[in-house]
């Protein structure tokens, strides 16, 4: 057969005859098989990177007996860990948008294997501090480079499912950290359930390495240039300061704004998390801890969210679940004061629900607006994230030590209020833009 013949085949679910010629099928079968490797790939490096990440906070009371510290102070390891991962973030978006995507993410989740192994010989808190303070930074390679990768080698209306489906994983990850952390603390000591994560971090890793795919596109698009001259000049270009892009995307308003609604959104949300179980293990609740780790369930809603995200703004718009997200965090942490178990599961699947939602629109919205250093934008919006993870611990540390979980809920209001004022901000800022292209 020919590589000019023509081959004709039913598209299933519609009746409908197409044909192409045996190259061109070849090329959209090849291309259509990257694409789902490089979705899976990073989907399943999410989730070893969130393992890893959220695994301390479904341990607390494991932490806290083996290195004899309060639960209160284990809860700082998150913290420690997110403010290394905000600032990697950065360094990893430099050196990917130099020497690409593929690489620095695979050799950082092997580092991240070496890390693991490590953690099976510290024997005391302050050293458990300094590794997960490490573990940080080589956490960060993932988020750093994902939406950028997702944004080089994917059409956009891929690039938006992948995007959902990428934060999704996110969740599942989070999840399973700290459900795998809490059962299994019920019957392991330190050694041997680090020793399972580092199993099942290896396994994910080998994965992952046989999933991604090799690059194919170029770092500057051929849509883009209109010479080889053009591209030499954008290549020169890209490599005239490190921090080019990071300034370029500091100085867009409405980039500004996304990255503080997604740091504050995450401020409120994991910390919450975090200080709920502390609530739980008191009086009158005194669950177990294993009982405690079963709030992260409440995550699920927030990876339905991630989920269906695309199809919901494509169809009520940004503005409107913005500020539906913003009511059901709200809603969600004032639930939580009625405290009985189930309002404070009702209003914790209303705050994931709600946050996820914002998370994974936040982070498609700056992969699409950036046009140049895309990983670079992605790295600044994910430092805020981060950093609103780690300055949130000791931000709601301050109200639990005074008033309990009130005080947590008292601290959470006040963060929504300065991020349901970034949102009318941002959303003003897109309904005028919308507004002078109609006129125009």
């Amino acid at each position: 057969m020919s590589a000019q013949q023509n081959i004709s085949f039913n598209d299933t679910g519609m009746g409908n005859e197409f044909s192409c010629d045996d190259s061109y099928c070849v090329e959209t079968l090849a291309e259509q098989s990257r694409e789902i490797r490089l979705i899976w790939g990073l989907s399943i490096a999410s989730v070893v990177i969130y393992i890893n990440l959220y695994l301390v906070q479904g341990i607390l009371p494991l932490i806290a007996e083996t290195f004899d510290v309060a639960t209160s102070h284990a809860t700082l390891l998150l913290s420690v860990t997110s403010f290394a991962m905000a600032f990697s973030l950065l360094f990893y978006a430099i050196l990917s948008d130099r020497v690409g995507r593929k690489a620095p993410l695979l050799i950082s989740l092997y580092l991240l294997l070496l890390s693991d192994l490590m953690m099976l010989f510290v024997a005391e808190f302050s050293h458990l501090v300094v590794l997960r303070l490490v573990q940080g930074g080589l956490l960060a390679a993932v988020p750093a480079i994902a939406m950028a990768y997702f944004k080089d080698e994917l059409s956009q209306g891929a690039m938006l499912k992948a995007g959902a489906i990428y934060i999704a994983a996110n969740s599942v990850g989070g999840i399973a950290g700290r459900l795998i952390g809490g059962g299994l603390s019920l019957y392991m000591s330190w050694q041997e359930l680090m020793t399972v994560i580092l199993l099942l971090s290896l396994f994910g890793v080998i994965i992952v390495h046989y999933l991604l795919p090799s690059r194919v596109k170029p770092l500057v698009s051929e849509s883009d240039m209109e010479s080889v001259e053009v591209a030499i000049k954008a290549r020169k270009l890209f490599r005239m300061s490190d921090f080019k892009g990071f300034r370029l995307h500091l100085g867009d308003p409405k980039l500004r704004n996304i990255y503080l609604i997604g740091g504050l959104a995450f401020l409120v949300m994991v910390n919450q998390f975090s200080f709920i179980q502390l609530h739980l293990m008191s009086s009158p609740f005194n669950w177990g801890r294993f009982e405690v780790t079963l709030i992260f369930l409440c995550y699920l809603s927030g990876t339905l969210a991630s989920y269906y995200s695309v199809h919901w703004i494509k169809r009520f718009g940004r503005e409107r679940l913005f500020k539906l997200a913003l009511l059901l965090m709200f809603s969600g942490s004032m639930v939580t004061l009625f405290d009985t178990v189930g309002f404070i599961c009702v209003g914790f699947l209303m705050t994931a629900f709600g946050f996820f939602f914002i998370h994974s629109s936040c982070n498609a919205w700056v992969a699409q607006r950036a046009k140049l250093h895309r990983a670079k934008a992605t790295a600044l919006y994910l430092c805020s994230y981060y950093l609103g993870a780690a300055l949130g611990g000791p931000y709601l540390m301050r109200f639990w030590q005074h008033w309990g979980w009130n005080g947590v809920v008292l601290g959470s209001v006040i963060a929504l209020a300065v991020l349901a004022l970034a949102i009318i901000k941002v959303t003003r800022v897109e309904r005028l833009n919308i507004s002078q292209l109609s006129a125009s």
